[in-house]
């Protein structure tokens, strides 16, 4: 599972003994800020650097005094679980003049601070850019005022900078994420399920208003998450006349038995003017046009508050972490780099490039050249928008390609949240492509029972938002019922087949693929989905379900840790599914602050429990009030939960209680999060145009007959891409008996939970150090991003 040890780089090489960090937020707050700050701080103490916090952002850099005040380990303890930001943040005019600069310059170097780590927007991150390049000048004006000595020039010649990007628009250019943006989208479409209730009691008509304005990525994330019937967003203005088709789409759901509609409205949203689109003009123009009952709600900072997600809790972590590397790294030739996240990789991109296509970005919008917009806002967005518009607008049947071609849709294995949304992205996306979709309930025991029958575009109204799986689902593998399933087949003439399920959906595939040899039947293209909370599944590095698992996970730690909020110290034990895969353990640990996580991946013992115990007893007799271990349930036969809990509860004893809890079923239930939805969407409509092609190149002599190991596939996120897999290539990295793969990404992000929770290990940044470039989206790899 690690690599081989050549190819490991551990920081111990990056001392940051005789530095001085200093972390700020600037601009508007965003869920998640805080996550990143207590990175910073923690790894940064963890290197040997002193780390600063400067409180109420560039306007406390510019005030000093007990603005800039020094972090401790425990300052920055249950703040994890915060929204916003408990240092503060302001916008200071001051900043933008000389003398302001002039005076953060000075208060900086009084407390020998010459490393920045700035959490903001675009606006935040181009000051400190400029300060950076005016640093030398601005310590040559202070010395020749008297206030600083003349060898503090050369003392603190260089000012270094990281940024990471806290806002909720998702607005800057260079990241598929921006720290907030997953949690304004949990705030929206928690809003949005709620109101969707009302409006079908009331046969409504509601138009919601998100932010974005001058970026609607919240807008068109949430259209795709809910299923809105319209959207309206400042890159992409309808084309004129747009009101009319407005109402038509809108009439012609209600003829079709849909009992609401939902149109989402960015705050910039405009016309081909550049006329603002309000929600009241929207409003009347629905009343007098159609006189439906309609409803305006304007979300404001509901969107900017409440608790950080499980993303945004670990993308902040990651980033955190990686700007104080990138600053320990860094020289004074470096120039300043903003921590970002491309697919389910961080990288470091050099901050003004960014900026400068996020302001080109505008530039494009004011011209009225929208397409250049949408483009540059990249690759995610780009994709997002082509998405939308495939499921949401249902083209004519005389339009439609004819392929008179069957496609089968399945789910197999455990339910998993974000299937629904799935199954009608693959429903939709394949009636679109010109197939006849049908539908088979119950996995593969329906398959050869029989339960199987068209499914047409609007049989999947409303599918996004539901949890579990309105197909239903099956554990049943296909292997001794492959002679009923190739009847069924005949039957219905399949002529391809979509399957969405976790590790038994694998196992299935590989028995369809060695069923071939015997089965003509099975000579269909094939393809795979990866749905499971586990996410436990080779070739992909996540999985649809497993987000809002996560979410569950980090959601109940809170209330957990908060039921012990003022009465004596307490370590909980925490105990997590997974099977043998250690994902939701490691990954939900580090996104709720845990101690430590039992996994079967990483091997322990009784020395390793004991050591565990004796560090959270030190740490008890600090200010720290609780502790947190998670366990995943097959992590070890013999330490089971009950031992782990007994072990604490006794050595444990006149320090701190502890207290157990089986989170069970409830990680597998609830309504998906938006980044399932969105994730599940979006795969499954790359994986139909997939099958689409798959058929044309396999149709010869009027029938399709695909037998090789490239028509049978796993579609999974690598790293930083989509790829289809043959699954019997596959099987060399898969741990059968354990089902589970034999490496797994995840796994490097153990060491950070452990560091950020004051254990003394190793870092493997084999992947960091590497300062990429922009790169301006092309037409050909705008499908390549999965990051919602």
């Amino acid at each position: 599972m690690a690599q081989p040890e050549s190819k490991k780089i551990f920081f111990e090489n990056l001392s940051g003994a005789g530095k001085a960090i200093a972390v700020l937020t600037s601009g508007g707050d965003a869920q998640g800020m805080n996550a990143a700050v207590r990175a910073v701080v923690r790894m940064g103490l963890y290197v040997g650097a002193k780390v600063y916090f400067i409180h109420e952002g560039y306007q406390g850099m510019v005030d000093g005094g007990e603005n800039i005040v020094e972090a401790s380990w425990e300052s920055v303890s249950s703040m994890l679980q915060v929204g916003g930001t408990v240092i503060g943040s302001a916008r200071c005019k001051e900043f933008r003049t000389h003398e302001g600069r002039l005076k953060a310059a000075h208060n900086l170097v009084q407390q020998g601070i010459t490393n920045l780590c700035v959490i903001g927007g675009d606006g935040s991150l181009t000051g400190a850019n400029l300060f950076r390049e005016e640093w030398s000048g601005l310590l040559t004006e202070l010395v020749e005022q008297g206030l600083i000595e003349a060898d503090a020039v050369q003392k603190y010649s260089a000012l270094h900078i990281v940024g990471m990007v806290g806002s909720i628009d998702n607005d800057f250019c260079g990241t598929d994420m921006t720290i907030g943006t997953d949690s304004a989208l949990h705030r929206i479409i928690e809003v949005v399920d709620a109101i969707m209730t009302t409006a079908q009691s009331h046969q409504r008509t509601f138009v919601l208003e998100v932010m974005g304005r001058h970026c609607g990525y919240l807008a068109l994330v949430s259209a795709l998450a809910c299923g809105a019937d319209w959207v309206l967003i400042p890159e992409m203005p309808p084309e004129d006349g747009w009101e009319d088709k407005m109402c038509e789409k809108l009439s012609a759901n209600r003829a079709g038995m849909k009992r609401l509609n939902i149109i989402i409205v960015a705050e910039g949203a405009i016309d081909r003017s550049n006329r603002p689109i309000t929600t009241d003009y929207i409003k009347d123009l629905v009343v007098k046009c159609l006189g439906f009952d309609t409803r305006v709600t304007i979300l404001g900072h509901v969107q900017r508050g409440g608790t950080p997600s499980a993303f945004d809790r670990i993308l902040a972590s990651r980033m955190g972490v990686e700007a104080v590397l990138a600053l320990l790294e860094t020289t004074a030739n470096t120039p300043a780099c903003v921590v970002s996240l491309c697919g389910n990789q961080s990288v470091r991109l050099p901050l003004m490039e960014c900026v400068q296509m996020t302001q080109e970005v505008q530039r494009a919008m004011d011209g009225k050249r929208f397409e250049e917009a949408v483009r540059l806002r990249g690759r995610s967005f780009e994709n997002n928008l082509r998405t939308y518009k495939l499921l949401a607008h249902r083209k004519p049947e005389s339009e439609l390609p004819v392929s008179n071609f069957n496609v089968a849709v399945l789910n197999v294995g455990a339910p998993a949240a974000g299937m629904n949304a799935a199954v009608r992205s693959a429903v939709r996306v394949g009636i679109s492509e010109g197939h006849k979709m049908f539908a088979v309930s119950d996995g593969f025991e329906g398959f050869y029972k029989g339960q199987i029958k068209e499914i047409k575009w609007a049989d999947v109204g409303g599918w996004t938002g539901q949890g579990g799986t309105l197909l239903g689902t099956k554990r049943t593998l296909p292997g001794k019922h492959v002679d009923k399933i190739a009847e069924q087949m005949r039957l219905h003439n399949i002529n391809a087949l979509l399957i969405v399920g976790g590790f038994e959906a694998f196992e299935s595939l590989l028995q369809l693929y060695e069923a071939r040899a015997t089965h003509e039947d099975f000579c269909i293209p094939m393809c795979m989905l990866p749905a499971t909370i586990s996410n436990n599944v080779p070739g992909t590095d996540l999985s649809i379900g497993a987000d809002t698992a996560l979410n569950a996970i980090v959601e109940t730690c809170d209330r957990i840790k908060q039921s012990a909020s003022g009465t004596k110290r307490r370590v909980f034990i925490i105990e997590t599914m997974g099977g043998y895969c250690g994902y939701l353990a490691s990954v939900g640990g580090l996104a709720a602050g845990a101690d430590a996580a039992y996994i079967y991946e990483e091997p322990f013992d009784i020395r390793d429990l004991q050591a565990n115990v004796e560090h959270l007893t030190e740490k008890m007799k600090t200010s720290i009030q609780r502790g947190l271990v998670l366990r995943n349930e097959n992590c070890n036969e013999n330490y089971t939960t009950d031992f782990i809990y007994q072990l604490y509860s006794e050595e444990g004893r006149g320090v701190f209680d502890s207290r157990k809890n089986v989170l069970g079923h409830m990680q597998q239930g609830g309504a998906p999060s938006p980044f399932d939805r969105n994730f599940g969407t979006k795969i499954t409509a790359k994986a139909m145009q997939w099958v689409s092609k798959k058929l044309v190149e396999t149709y010869r002599q009027g029938r399709v007959f695909a037998n090789t190991e490239d028509t049978c596939c796993l579609l999974g996120m690598r790293r930083r891409a989509l790829v289809f897999q043959p699954v019997v290539q596959l099987k060399g990295e898969t741990d059968f008996v354990h089902r589970i793969p034999k490496e797994q990404w995840w796994l490097k992000l153990r060491p950070l939970m452990k560091i950020l929770a004051k254990y003394k290990t190793s870092y493997d940044v084999s992947d960091s150090g590497q300062l990429m470039h922009v790169v301006r989206n092309r037409q050909k790899e705008s499908d390549a991003s999965v990051a919602i």
